[in-house]
């Protein structure tokens, strides 16, 4: 039985959300992506314009007057930064509205969604980089593909030479590069620690901005993936999503803004311990990590050697059991109310998945935490790459 047949108690297994479009959906305050705060007078023009682009990605093209409404600035300030945003290319008019009555039609404006593109990387792969161009919307309109280099190999020219055939195949201009890449990344796109890459206190970041002249941003895989899982994949403000690749890792958003944690460290739950008794070794050396039980290598070796359908079903079980181990202390500290699995539907979707739940159940206060859902993400491999993309429009646009 699947995730989206399945209901265990008041903690449900729930079906994937559609991965669309954001047009037409409205974040409240609060929502987007950037700090919060009192907005100093100096700021206040930048603020107003990620305000009208903001109200403009989510809902569509709309009127001047219909933007003066939404966003509670005044007409003039409505009129004066979309013709700014016309100027700069982030805006344009798109014809007049249908006529409902009398008086002039109103001219609609909407974000100039084909004016630009974006540029994402995921270098998350155990196999191959991928590499898209995708518009502002988060469609994926070009998609190139590179083996993961060899020890031996210089991965930064491999990064940078996927890039540039990507700009190159944009055919408009590029707003940003957007990377998700395994390790602990600090702020400023700075590689922390890498083990796979050998990289250890690295700017990956400054690093890609000189030699493509562009704007970049770099974070965390699963931290990317997540934005993408809020942005357009419907996730809410408090959401946990477990990337399972090579490694298993986690990105959390908590009331829409995300955690890094003091060290940039956070949901680095790979190497938490879940087991005392015994289990697989990790590449880490410690016995007991989830990453031992949950890792697709590690994970896939052990159904291989099942004898049969229901010894598979038990390996299964029991790594969704560690899973749901590792994820009840998260879920009763931070109260979050959705946990959405990103990997391999064969091996997440199904008894994995309700074995997480029953033990999210067994482990947490049922007054509170028995709700908390857990779904499968829709956006398949393309998650990591448009997470970047979320990324880049955050930045350079203050869209979300």
């Amino acid at each position: 039985m699947t995730a989206s047949e399945a209901q265990r108690g008041s903690s449900t297994l729930e079906p994937p959300r559609t991965a669309s479009g954001s047009a037409g959906r409205s974040f409240g305050p609060g929502r987007a992506l950037r700090q919060g705060g009192k907005v100093l007078p100096e700021h206040a023009r930048g603020h107003n314009r990620s305000l009208v682009m903001q109200t403009l990605f989510h809902q569509g093209a709309m009127s001047r007057a219909d933007l003066s409404r939404e966003t509670g600035l005044t007409r003039v300030t409505i009129s004066d930064l979309v013709g700014e945003l016309i100027a700069d290319g982030f805006v344009a008019e798109k014809g007049v509205r249908e006529a409902s009555g009398p008086g002039k039609p109103a001219m609609l404006v909407d974000l100039d969604r084909d004016g630009h593109r974006i540029v994402g990387l995921d270098l998350s792969g155990s196999d191959e980089f991928i590499g898209a161009v995708l518009t502002l919307d988060g469609d994926i309109v070009a998609r190139r593909h590179v083996p993961v280099p060899g020890a031996d190999e210089d991965v930064v020219g491999v990064v940078v030479d996927l890039a540039r055939e990507l700009v190159a195949d944009s055919h408009a201009p590029v707003l940003g590069v957007g990377v998700g890449t395994p390790g602990v990344v600090n702020e400023h796109g700075v590689i922390l620690t890498a083990p796979n890459f050998r990289w250890a206190g690295f700017d990956l970041e400054s690093t890609l901005r000189e030699e493509l002249g562009l704007p970049v941003l770099v974070a965390n895989d699963a931290n990317a993936a997540v934005l993408a899982e809020y942005t357009f994949g419907g996730a809410g403000d408090d959401v946990l999503l477990v990337k399972v690749g090579r490694g298993v890792g986690s990105g959390l958003l908590a009331s829409g803004q995300p955690m890094r944690g003091a060290h940039f460290a956070a949901g680095e739950i790979g190497h938490v311990t879940v087991g005392t008794d015994g289990g697989p070794v990790c590449v880490c050396g410690k016995i007991g990590c989830l990453e031992a039980w949950l890792a697709v290598p590690p994970l896939s070796a052990r159904l291989a050697e099942a004898p049969d359908d229901e010894a598979r079903t038990g390996i299964l079980r029991d790594a969704g059991e560690r899973l749901g181990i590792a994820l009840a202390p998260v879920v009763g500290v931070l109260d979050v109310s959705e946990i959405v699995l990103s990997g391999p539907t064969e091996l997440l979707d199904g008894p994995l998945a309700h074995a997480t739940v029953e033990t999210l159940r067994t482990r947490t206060l049922a007054e509170f935490h028995d709700g908390v859902r857990v779904r499968m993400t829709e956006q398949g491999q393309d998650i990591v790459l448009r997470g970047a993309a979320v990324m880049v429009l955050s930045g350079q646009l203050g869209v979300s």
